[in-house]
């Protein structure tokens, strides 16, 4: 698939961080040049958190090259060019193209291929700018810093291969990655934040604390959760439960797979068919009915074929009579028109012909099921299964639903990007007068979310439609699209919720809310979606009967406030460092004994008994290690509290408390004790 092109518009939106590392992949192609004059690049954007510049060149670029590339940068910078704005034609672009002088420190023998290419694809009402600092000249829409002094801080790093425009029947290229910071404060706060980031990996204390795992018998982005991972999902999913049934929502169950019919009508499979598994058939048990069922298909498909070939043919034939009507005199018009005529009979009949086997193609094929990937198709069909009522709205149907999404094996990564999603989802069905108050009471709740895991710093990016691409990347319903995103914009501000709207980002159906948020070492994550239905509700034919007794469509609300369990329990492993507080933490409790004595022993399980008794998650070392070996192994589990149990404890009737991170608390009684246990985990503090 293409990497998208940013438009003027979305580049005339790039903020200041931005246009310092889009001015400093101009010095990193710059720097290259002086060292390979032959290099030829691609595109040199800013990225989150850096810039690369994609280049061809035979030489391998390593990191062990950094070191020569970087001292030519910082010459670059010293010298201090101004970045000047030179517009210019189209011939003019081409030609400088055709003598190599794009993305180059002067004319070359060989042309700027892809700066040709990308020449030939800028639309023809835009104008084409070139930027020049010092000797280069970079064919470019800009925006950039005034001058290469302005860069700041820089650092190359990491090096890696990638395709021509993303697609890999395209060259592929070397993709040299750079991060830039206004201070060299900031670059270094961002490497330390790095380090600190590589500690936290979800991967590496996923496999420490014994959370999850992967085989590849499972198969590739299929996480398995371990016991002690299955509890952070099964407290997770219990805060969701609580929450919205004080929220008045109502809990359903739907299947894993559906036939293809489902989503034909819900719009995903031609919408989101890369996203999902391909379809299982269940054929006819016996071997004659296989062979007529196949060889049917096969003769539909062959008769489609020729269909829309003759089909292409008339209408080729009808706009030729279009251009010739005008041209042709009185004594030939009626025989014209009488062509025009039966050429307009086939169309018809032909279009006729290719519903009715297109049609009969997807009757045979009703026996294709699919992995689901989405949960609201099955909710819609529920809202439809029975009569409503404008009484019945607002209504909230919540399910924790199973879905399988068939992302491509280089984008997995741990549990942040897999194929297995358990999602939080829910989908609200209200008139247009309920909108406003079951948007912003779905914003409080990822407000109330965020404050319990203490997310300080969050955004809604709103994601609008491109008109342009209606009907292909996009619902075709343009007054549709205008008005649910004005009615999202107004409410959003009238939150006072903070916002960016971001364009050709909403769902195919509808306006929606991506939530940013950022753990406690300032990495960003897309945590959750809130999503407004405008297409689905339609599709489905979902009814219900107002106060003055007439059918209306209900707006419908997707919204998933804490995502899926793979993704969140990823960011929460790396936000608290595997560090869980104790409503959440798999192992809360761990007893340890200082001695092996049977009443100690004895006084320990009396205790554990108890605990359990009240589903506090427990456990006792009866090891006969020493109680400093006892420690460090609850303490590598990151448990969060140790109950230390000597003689005088038991004597006493108390608990000694040791908590994770902050050390020994000291002894108190232990009816005391266990009652701050309860009491932490039922108030879910942090």
């Amino acid at each position: 698939m293409d990497e998208e092109r940013k438009t003027p518009e979305m580049r005339a939106q790039m903020t200041d961080i931005e246009r310092l590392r889009h001015s400093a992949s101009h010095v990193l192609a710059t720097a290259i040049l002086k060292i390979w004059p032959e290099a030829q690049f691609a595109a040199g954007p800013p990225v989150e958190n850096g810039f690369y510049y994609d280049v061809d060149l035979s030489h391998r670029i390593s990191p062990d090259d950094f070191e020569k590339i970087e001292a030519e940068m910082k010459k670059e910078i010293k010298a201090n060019h101004p970045f000047e704005k030179i517009e210019v034609s189209r011939d003019e672009a081409l030609e400088l193209g055709k003598q190599g002088r794009l993305a180059a420190l002067g004319e070359r023998a060989e042309p700027s291929k892809f700066k040709l290419d990308i020449i030939e694809n800028i639309p023809p009402d835009e104008r084409i700018s070139l930027y020049r600092n010092g000797d280069f000249i970079d064919l470019c829409a800009g925006p950039h810093v005034m001058r290469t002094g302005n860069i700041g801080a820089f650092k190359l790093t990491s090096v890696a291969s990638a395709y021509y425009k993303g697609d890999e029947n395209n060259p592929q290229l070397q993709r040299v990655y750079g991060t830039a910071f206004k201070t060299k404060k900031e670059l270094d706060d961002y490497f330390a934040m790095l380090e600190e980031a590589k500690k936290r990996d979800h991967r590496k204390l996923g496999r420490e604390l014994e959370l999850f795992v992967f085989d590849d018998d499972v198969g590739p982005g299929l996480p398995m959760f371990l016991p002690r991972g299955a509890v952070i999902a099964e407290e997770l999913e219990k805060l969701a439960k609580e929450t919205e049934f004080a929220a008045g929502y109502q809990r359903v169950l739907t299947p894993h797979i559906a036939r293809k019919s489902l989503y034909l009508k819900s719009g995903h499979l031609p919408y989101y068919a890369e996203s999902m598994f391909p379809p299982m058939e269940l054929e006819p048990e016996s071997d004659e009915a296989r062979d007529q069922l196949r060889d049917r298909r096969i003769r539909l498909q062959l008769d489609l074929e020729i269909l829309e070939h003759n089909l292409k043919r008339v209408l080729s034939q009808k706009d030729e009579l279009d251009q010739k009507f005008e041209f042709i005199s009185a004594a030939h018009e009626v025989t014209t028109r009488d062509q025009w005529a039966r050429l307009e009979a086939e169309e018809n009949e032909l279009n006729a012909k290719l519903s009715a086997k297109t049609a009969e193609l997807e009757r045979i094929s009703s026996n294709l099921y699919y992995l689901r990937a989405m949960n609201c198709p099955h909710h819609h069909k529920l809202f439809g299964s029975i009569p409503r009522s404008y009484r019945d709205l607002p209504l909230r149907l919540a399910e924790y639903g199973t879905c399988y999404r068939y992302e491509k094996s280089g984008e997995l990564f741990g549990l942040m990007r897999g194929r297995l999603l358990h999602m939080n989802d829910a989908h609200l069905y209200m008139t247009p007068e309920q909108f406003e108050d079951e948007f912003n009471a779905v914003n409080e709740m990822y407000l109330n979310y965020f404050k319990l895991f203490g997310i300080e710093k969050y955004l809604m990016r709103f994601s609008t439609h491109d008109p342009s691409k209606l009907g292909q990347k996009f619902v075709d319903e343009p007054e549709l699209w205008k008005q649910t995103e004005e009615m999202t914009r107004r409410v959003l501000k009238d939150s006072g919720i903070d916002y960016v709207e971001v364009p050709n980002e909403a769902a195919f159906y509808g306006p929606k809310i991506d939530v940013q948020v950022w753990s406690v070492i300032g990495r960003e994550f897309t945590l959750a979606t809130n999503q407004v239905d405008f297409a689905q509700p339609r599709s489905f034919d979902l009814r219900y009967k107002d106060r003055d007794n007439t059918e209306k469509i209900p707006i419908c609300i997707h919204r998933a406030p804490l995502g899926t369990h793979e993704r969140f329990i990823g960011f929460l492993i790396e936000h608290y460092a595997g560090n869980f507080p104790l409503w959440l933490c798999p192992e809360q409790v761990r007893i340890l004994t200082i001695s092996d004595d049977p009443k100690l022993l004895d006084y320990a399980r009396s205790v554990l008994k108890e605990l359990r008794a009240h589903q506090v998650r427990a456990e006792i070392d009866e090891s006969p290690d020493k109680i400093n070996g006892k420690i460090q192994r609850a303490e590598q589990m990151k448990v969060h509290t140790m109950f230390v149990i000597g003689k005088r404890d038991m004597e006493a009737n108390a608990i000694s408390v040791r908590v994770h991170g902050k050390g020994n608390l000291g002894a108190k009684p232990r009816d005391e004790v266990i009652a701050e246990i309860l009491s932490s985990i039922k108030e879910r503090q942090s």
